[in-house]
């Protein structure tokens, strides 16, 4: 018999990449969505307007070339380089230097970058449940052991007391997602000095750094004119993750970078770690995206547009019935499902041409994910059908609600 060779990929799929890949092909969602202009389709943060003028006029002013090298290998060039570093210093009020910067194709691959610069095959790295779909793959990719630590799910903060239960003397990073995706909440500045704290007396108690992987992809994406207070400045063994997909809501071109904090130890050294790991494997991005980042740096999607569709969605559910958390940040609004089943509710939507992401998909059984990047037109159309289905379950199950 002869075996044929499967990709190691399939080997590190975590529970949360397998489900929302299973939902990507399965799913109603997955039949209907290029088919079927008339569905409200809240599942992924996918733009539904075209794109701001602004970006589209940068990146063609980005494609015509200066000189004979302008399509050449792009190797962290300078003037990108200064301006995000640029950006992080004046938005985050944190000494970033240009050579922290290191370009990538958007957050996963600025976060694969980090964990295999710092992991050795078999150590473990800390992720916050309900995660983002691909951090447990990604981890296992890297060679490290992936610990889920679930977050306090009464404010969707961070757990502290889980976190420093978990962490062992094989624990090299912890990740967190701030603003979180699918949470939307912001950890406030208190709970960021007293993570670092806790790593600073684990990473003294073992000997060895414990690492902070910032996953900031949407830190300009901010409610009720809130401000985001960056982890990195208060822990020295950090690495900030930032992509420019969320910002300019642009997710399919694939535009990041990875930051070292300002204050860690041997940064020349570890400049040098990522450098030879960016070489070895994790491309730059396209040299189109390198030109333009400088000018892409100064826009963002419109916030108050997305602000009004939260508000919009969360005054409206709550008013039909539905227990809904109010986001403070990031793309996404979490519902309770009125049935237990968050399948089979979402079924029920989908009949009402209304898609949205299953809660256990993102390990939330019992919710149900909408995004605001949904059109004006999507969320107005909406509504009557989450009314609808609504009643329909409350039929179903004979009384509205589920075990809280």
């Amino acid at each position: 018999m002869i075996e044929a060779p499967i990709s190691r990929h399939l080997d590190v799929v975590g529970a949360a990449s397998a489900g929302f890949v299973e939902f990507l092909m399965t799913s109603t969602w997955s039949k209907r969505r290029e088919a079927d202009d008339d569905i409200c389709d809240f599942v992924v943060g996918n733009p539904h307007d075209m794109p701001l003028p602004a970006y589209v006029e940068v990146i063609q002013r980005a494609s015509a070339p200066q000189d004979p090298s302008w399509f050449a290998y792009q190797l962290n060039e300078a003037a990108p380089r200064d301006a995000a570093s640029q950006s992080l210093r004046e938005r985050l009020g944190i000494a970033y230097e240009s050579e922290d910067v290191f370009l990538t194709k958007g957050a996963s691959s600025a976060l694969v970058l980090a964990l295999s610069t710092v992991l050795e095959p078999g150590e473990e790295v800390l992720f916050q449940s309900p995660p983002w779909f691909f951090y447990e793959s990604m981890i296992a990719f890297a060679r490290g052991v992936p610990v889920r630590v679930p977050v306090d799910r009464a404010t969707f903060d961070l757990d502290l007391a889980a976190i420093a239960a978990a962490i062992t003397p094989r624990t090299r990073a912890v990740i967190v997602n701030s603003p979180n995706n699918p949470t939307g909440r912001i950890y406030p500045p208190e709970t960021v000095r007293r993570l670092a704290e806790l790593l600073m007396a684990a990473s003294q108690k073992y000997g060895r750094a414990i690492y902070l992987v910032s996953d900031e992809a949407y830190n300009r994406i901010l409610f009720d004119g809130r401000r985001f207070a960056s982890p990195t400045a208060h822990y020295p063994y950090s690495f900030l993750v930032y992509s420019y997909a969320k910002t300019l809501l642009t997710p399919g071109q694939r535009l990041g970078y990875l930051a070292l904090a300002p204050s860690m130890p041997d940064r020349a050294r570890m400049r040098r770690a990522v450098l030879v790991a960016q070489y070895n494997g994790f491309g730059m991005p396209d040299a189109v995206l390198q030109h333009a980042l400088p000018e892409l740096e100064r826009l963002c999607i419109d916030l108050a547009l997305l602000q009004r569709r939260r508000d919009l969605l969360v005054e409206t559910l709550r008013g039909q019935g539905y227990e809904v958390h109010t986001p403070e940040g990031a793309f996404y609004l979490l519902a309770r499902s009125p049935l237990a089943d968050d399948s089979m509710f979402a079924e029920m939507l989908a009949a009402e041409d209304i898609f949205v992401l299953p809660g256990h998909v993102v390990e939330l059984p019992g919710y149900f994910r909408m995004s605001l990047t949904a059109s004006d037109a999507m969320v107005e159309r909406s509504l009557p059908g989450f009314a609808a289905a609504l009643a329909t379950a409350g039929e179903c199950s004979g009384v509205f609600g589920h075990d809280r």
